[in-house]
Protein backbone atom coordinates (compact mmCIF):
# COMPACT_ATOMS: atom_id res chain seq x y z
CA UNK A 1 0.00 0.00 0.00
CA UNK A 2 1.11 3.55 -0.77
CA UNK A 3 -0.25 6.65 0.96
CA UNK A 4 -2.23 8.84 -1.39
CA UNK A 5 -5.40 10.90 -1.44
CA UNK A 6 -7.57 7.83 -2.07
CA UNK A 7 -6.10 5.58 0.64
CA UNK A 8 -6.05 8.43 3.17
CA UNK A 9 -9.69 9.23 2.50
CA UNK A 10 -10.60 5.53 2.79
CA UNK A 11 -8.99 5.40 6.24
CA UNK A 12 -10.77 8.56 7.35
CA UNK A 13 -14.12 7.17 6.22
CA UNK A 14 -13.37 3.93 8.08
CA UNK A 15 -12.69 5.88 11.30
CA UNK A 16 -15.92 7.84 10.91
CA UNK A 17 -17.95 4.71 10.22
CA UNK A 18 -16.47 2.40 12.88
CA UNK A 19 -15.68 4.98 15.64
CA UNK A 20 -12.80 2.93 17.08
CA UNK A 21 -12.18 3.20 20.83
CA UNK A 22 -8.73 4.68 21.48
CA UNK A 23 -7.34 4.14 24.97
CA UNK A 24 -5.12 7.03 26.06
CA UNK A 25 -2.76 7.06 29.02
CA UNK A 26 -1.72 10.62 28.45
CA UNK A 27 -0.82 13.80 30.31
CA UNK A 28 -2.92 16.27 32.28
CA UNK A 29 -2.11 19.16 29.94
CA UNK A 30 -3.60 17.64 26.78
CA UNK A 31 -6.41 15.31 27.85
CA UNK A 32 -9.20 17.65 26.77
CA UNK A 33 -7.45 18.61 23.53
CA UNK A 34 -6.73 15.08 22.42
CA UNK A 35 -10.13 13.71 23.43
CA UNK A 36 -11.89 16.41 21.43
CA UNK A 37 -9.59 15.90 18.45
CA UNK A 38 -10.31 12.18 18.39
CA UNK A 39 -14.04 12.88 18.59
CA UNK A 40 -13.83 15.44 15.78
CA UNK A 41 -11.92 12.95 13.64
CA UNK A 42 -14.62 10.32 14.22
CA UNK A 43 -12.98 8.08 16.82
CA UNK A 44 -14.06 7.42 20.40
CA UNK A 45 -11.53 8.46 23.10
CA UNK A 46 -11.13 7.11 26.61
CA UNK A 47 -8.62 8.40 29.17
CA UNK A 48 -7.98 5.63 31.68
CA UNK A 49 -4.91 5.68 33.92
CA UNK A 50 -5.80 3.59 36.96
CA UNK A 51 -3.69 0.45 37.24
CA UNK A 52 -6.76 -1.53 38.32
CA UNK A 53 -8.59 -1.02 35.02
CA UNK A 54 -6.03 -0.57 32.26
CA UNK A 55 -6.04 -4.21 31.16
CA UNK A 56 -9.83 -4.21 30.81
CA UNK A 57 -9.71 -0.97 28.87
CA UNK A 58 -6.98 -2.20 26.55
CA UNK A 59 -9.11 -5.27 25.89
CA UNK A 60 -12.00 -3.04 24.78
CA UNK A 61 -9.89 -0.61 22.75
CA UNK A 62 -8.70 -0.78 19.15
CA UNK A 63 -5.40 0.96 19.95
CA UNK A 64 -3.37 2.12 22.97
CA UNK A 65 -1.75 5.59 23.12
CA UNK A 66 0.98 6.13 25.72
CA UNK A 67 2.18 9.69 26.43
CA UNK A 68 4.71 10.44 29.20
CA UNK A 69 4.10 14.19 29.39
CA UNK A 70 3.20 14.32 33.11
CA UNK A 71 4.90 11.37 34.75
CA UNK A 72 4.61 9.83 38.16
CA UNK A 73 5.44 6.35 39.40
CA UNK A 74 1.80 5.23 39.57
CA UNK A 75 1.21 6.20 35.96
CA UNK A 76 4.41 4.47 34.87
CA UNK A 77 3.17 1.25 36.48
CA UNK A 78 -0.13 1.60 34.61
CA UNK A 79 1.73 2.25 31.35
CA UNK A 80 3.86 -0.87 31.83
CA UNK A 81 0.82 -3.05 32.51
CA UNK A 82 -1.18 -1.58 29.61
CA UNK A 83 1.67 -1.94 27.13
CA UNK A 84 2.39 -5.55 28.13
CA UNK A 85 -1.28 -6.47 27.82
CA UNK A 86 -1.65 -4.67 24.49
CA UNK A 87 1.35 -6.59 23.20
CA UNK A 88 -0.22 -9.87 24.33
CA UNK A 89 -3.51 -8.92 22.68
CA UNK A 90 -1.70 -7.76 19.52
CA UNK A 91 -3.21 -4.28 19.81
CA UNK A 92 -1.29 -1.38 18.20
CA UNK A 93 0.69 0.78 20.63
CA UNK A 94 1.58 4.40 19.90
CA UNK A 95 4.25 5.87 22.14
CA UNK A 96 5.03 9.57 22.67
CA UNK A 97 8.28 10.21 24.61
CA UNK A 98 7.35 13.77 25.64
CA UNK A 99 10.39 15.59 27.00
CA UNK A 100 12.77 12.65 26.68
CA UNK A 101 16.25 14.12 27.01
CA UNK A 102 15.11 16.89 29.34
CA UNK A 103 15.53 14.88 32.57
CA UNK A 104 16.99 11.51 33.44
CA UNK A 105 13.60 10.42 34.80
CA UNK A 106 11.90 10.93 31.44
CA UNK A 107 14.73 9.45 29.41
CA UNK A 108 15.10 6.37 31.61
CA UNK A 109 11.32 5.85 31.73
CA UNK A 110 11.17 6.03 27.94
CA UNK A 111 13.85 3.39 27.51
CA UNK A 112 12.30 1.16 30.16
CA UNK A 113 8.87 1.27 28.49
CA UNK A 114 10.35 0.65 25.04
CA UNK A 115 12.10 -2.44 26.36
CA UNK A 116 8.95 -3.74 28.07
CA UNK A 117 6.82 -3.70 24.93
CA UNK A 118 7.95 -2.42 21.57
CA UNK A 119 5.46 0.15 20.23
CA UNK A 120 3.98 -0.03 16.78
CA UNK A 121 4.74 3.66 16.28
CA UNK A 122 6.97 6.07 18.19
CA UNK A 123 6.13 9.74 17.57
CA UNK A 124 8.18 12.62 18.89
CA UNK A 125 10.02 15.78 17.98
CA UNK A 126 13.59 15.63 16.75
CA UNK A 127 15.20 16.09 20.16
CA UNK A 128 13.04 13.38 21.72
CA UNK A 129 13.85 10.89 18.97
CA UNK A 130 17.55 11.71 19.29
CA UNK A 131 17.42 11.25 23.07
CA UNK A 132 16.00 7.74 22.69
CA UNK A 133 19.01 6.77 20.60
CA UNK A 134 21.53 8.10 23.16
CA UNK A 135 22.42 11.11 21.04
CA UNK A 136 23.99 13.87 23.13
CA UNK A 137 21.11 16.31 22.61
CA UNK A 138 19.22 18.14 25.34
CA UNK A 139 15.50 18.81 25.04
CA UNK A 140 14.28 22.31 25.96
CA UNK A 141 11.54 21.34 28.38
CA UNK A 142 9.23 19.43 26.05
CA UNK A 143 10.25 21.42 22.97
CA UNK A 144 12.73 20.35 20.33
CA UNK A 145 16.12 21.99 19.91
CA UNK A 146 16.70 20.18 16.64
CA UNK A 147 15.35 20.24 13.10
CA UNK A 148 13.41 17.11 12.13
CA UNK A 149 15.56 16.41 9.06
CA UNK A 150 18.75 16.23 11.13
CA UNK A 151 17.63 13.03 12.89
CA UNK A 152 16.21 11.05 9.97
CA UNK A 153 19.24 8.74 9.99
CA UNK A 154 18.84 8.29 13.73
CA UNK A 155 15.19 7.40 13.15
CA UNK A 156 16.22 4.79 10.57
CA UNK A 157 18.46 3.15 13.14
CA UNK A 158 15.66 3.16 15.73
CA UNK A 159 13.16 1.77 13.23
CA UNK A 160 15.49 -1.17 12.63
CA UNK A 161 16.31 -1.61 16.32
CA UNK A 162 12.70 -1.65 17.52
CA UNK A 163 11.14 -3.00 14.31
CA UNK A 164 8.60 -0.18 14.33
CA UNK A 165 7.68 3.07 12.61
CA UNK A 166 9.23 6.34 13.79
CA UNK A 167 7.49 9.69 13.29
CA UNK A 168 9.56 12.86 13.60
CA UNK A 169 7.37 15.93 13.94
CA UNK A 170 8.56 19.39 12.99
CA UNK A 171 8.16 22.10 10.37
CA UNK A 172 8.59 19.16 8.00
CA UNK A 173 7.41 15.76 9.25
CA UNK A 174 9.14 12.47 8.51
CA UNK A 175 7.67 8.99 8.86
CA UNK A 176 10.42 6.38 8.86
CA UNK A 177 10.32 2.58 8.71
CA UNK A 178 12.86 -0.08 7.73
CA UNK A 179 12.16 0.26 4.02
CA UNK A 180 10.43 3.60 3.54
CA UNK A 181 10.63 7.28 4.40
CA UNK A 182 7.71 9.64 3.85
CA UNK A 183 8.02 13.41 4.07
CA UNK A 184 5.02 15.64 4.76
CA UNK A 185 5.15 19.40 4.38
CA UNK A 186 1.64 20.19 5.58
CA UNK A 187 0.94 22.31 8.63
CA UNK A 188 1.26 25.93 9.75
CA UNK A 189 3.64 27.79 12.13
CA UNK A 190 0.69 28.95 14.26
CA UNK A 191 0.23 25.34 15.38
CA UNK A 192 3.41 25.63 17.46
CA UNK A 193 1.70 28.30 19.59
CA UNK A 194 -0.91 25.83 20.85
CA UNK A 195 0.16 23.35 23.52
CA UNK A 196 -0.34 19.68 22.88
CA UNK A 197 -0.45 19.66 19.09
CA UNK A 198 2.24 16.99 18.99
CA UNK A 199 0.31 14.94 21.55
CA UNK A 200 -2.77 15.34 19.38
CA UNK A 201 -0.85 13.96 16.40
CA UNK A 202 0.04 10.93 18.52
CA UNK A 203 -3.60 10.35 19.48
CA UNK A 204 -4.78 10.68 15.88
CA UNK A 205 -2.15 8.15 14.87
CA UNK A 206 -3.87 5.73 17.23
CA UNK A 207 -7.14 6.21 15.39
CA UNK A 208 -5.58 5.53 12.00
CA UNK A 209 -3.76 2.45 13.31
CA UNK A 210 -7.15 1.15 14.43
CA UNK A 211 -8.31 0.96 10.81
CA UNK A 212 -5.07 0.31 8.88
CA UNK A 213 -2.68 -2.54 9.76
CA UNK A 214 0.19 -0.98 7.78
CA UNK A 215 1.67 1.12 10.59
CA UNK A 216 3.81 3.31 8.36
CA UNK A 217 0.93 4.17 6.06
CA UNK A 218 -1.45 4.71 8.99
CA UNK A 219 1.02 7.07 10.67
CA UNK A 220 1.58 8.94 7.41
CA UNK A 221 -2.17 9.40 6.97
CA UNK A 222 -2.55 10.67 10.53
CA UNK A 223 0.26 13.21 10.24
CA UNK A 224 -1.06 14.40 6.87
CA UNK A 225 -4.57 14.92 8.26
CA UNK A 226 -3.09 16.77 11.23
CA UNK A 227 -1.17 19.14 8.98
CA UNK A 228 -3.98 19.73 6.52
CA UNK A 229 -6.47 20.47 9.31
CA UNK A 230 -3.92 22.84 10.83
CA UNK A 231 -3.56 24.73 7.57
CA UNK A 232 -7.30 25.10 7.13
CA UNK A 233 -7.67 26.23 10.74
CA UNK A 234 -4.84 28.77 10.52
CA UNK A 235 -6.42 30.44 7.49
CA UNK A 236 -9.50 31.21 9.59
CA UNK A 237 -7.76 32.12 12.86
CA UNK A 238 -6.64 35.41 14.37
CA UNK A 239 -4.30 33.65 16.80
CA UNK A 240 -3.70 30.48 18.82
CA UNK A 241 -6.97 30.77 20.73
CA UNK A 242 -9.19 30.57 17.69
CA UNK A 243 -6.84 28.07 16.07
CA UNK A 244 -7.79 25.49 18.69
CA UNK A 245 -11.48 25.88 17.88
CA UNK A 246 -10.98 26.01 14.13
CA UNK A 247 -8.69 22.98 14.20
CA UNK A 248 -11.43 20.81 15.69
CA UNK A 249 -13.91 22.11 13.13
CA UNK A 250 -11.41 21.42 10.32
CA UNK A 251 -10.97 17.81 11.46
CA UNK A 252 -14.72 17.33 11.72
CA UNK A 253 -15.46 18.85 8.31
CA UNK A 254 -12.46 17.49 6.39
CA UNK A 255 -13.39 16.48 2.84
CA UNK A 256 -11.72 14.45 0.14
CA UNK A 257 -11.13 17.57 -1.92
CA UNK A 258 -9.30 19.22 0.99
CA UNK A 259 -6.88 16.30 1.00
CA UNK A 260 -6.56 16.28 -2.79
CA UNK A 261 -5.88 20.02 -2.96
CA UNK A 262 -3.47 20.25 -0.04
CA UNK A 263 -1.56 17.01 0.48
CA UNK A 264 2.21 17.60 0.27
CA UNK A 265 3.69 14.12 0.45
CA UNK A 266 6.99 12.74 -0.85
CA UNK A 267 8.26 9.18 -0.61
CA UNK A 268 11.92 8.18 -0.42
CA UNK A 269 13.10 4.56 -0.69
CA UNK A 270 16.38 3.28 0.69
Amino acid sequence: MTPCVHTLWQDLISIRETTPLIHNITNYVVMNNTANALLALGASPVMAHALNEVEEMVNLAAALVINIGTLNDDWIAAMETAMLFAKQQKKPIIFDPVGAGATNYRTETTRKLLNIATPTVIRGNASEIAAISNQNITTKGVDSTQDSQTVVRVAQTLANLYQCTIVISGAVDFIVSKERIFQIKNGHPLMTKVTGMGCTATALTGAFLAVNSDATIAATHAIAVMGIAGEIAAEKSAGPGTLQLNFLDALYNLKAEDIANRLKLTQFNY
